[in-house]
């Protein structure tokens, strides 16, 4: 029996809304349509919620969609080191898009100008590609994690 559930998002009405159960009763609900995400720790009085909005730049926190269910839905952060980033940018919650920005592999020689820290003689083979960074709209999160290549090599 499996363990993962594809469901309708509530925020969106999108049916690549993905749930994973997970030990503890812990549901966590990603939708790849609108890029939003919660679990069912992510409730109004949970301290959980609250640790996790506090660091969270306001336009995150405007984005914020509260289901009929009371699970508060956030944008969600993507940050891999060797594919790149997608993350929520704008000016205020009517005016924002997906910026995708793919990595570039740093080159043998320019590697120890970045050492990975706190692991000394270790260095980092991939930096952000800024030059090469692109939007998209609300609904086409899906093409920004494409945009960095996520799904590349996924069997």
């Amino acid at each position: 029996m499996s363990n993962d559930n594809l469901i309708t998002c509530p925020r969106c009405g999108s049916d690549a809304c993905y749930e994973h159960k997970e030990a503890h009763n812990l549901i966590n609900r990603m939708c790849y349509g609108c890029g939003f995400m919660t679990h069912n720790y992510m409730k109004e009085d949970s301290e959980f919620l609250q640790e996790q909005l506090e660091p969270l730049p306001e336009l995150y926190k405007d984005l914020i969609f509260i289901d009929d269910n009371d699970y508060y839905w956030i944008p969600s952060t993507v940050n891999l080191p060797d594919k790149g980033m997608v993350y929520i940018n704008g000016s205020n919650a009517n005016n924002w898009r997906w910026t995708a920005v793919p990595v570039a592999e740093i080159p043998e020689n320019e590697r120890e100008r970045f050492p990975i820290k706190g692991h000394p003689g270790e260095y980092h083979t991939h930096k952000m590609d800024n030059a090469s960074s692109k939007d998209f709209k609300e609904r086409d999160y899906i093409e920004a994690l494409d945009y960095i290549g996520v799904f590349e090599n996924i069997e």
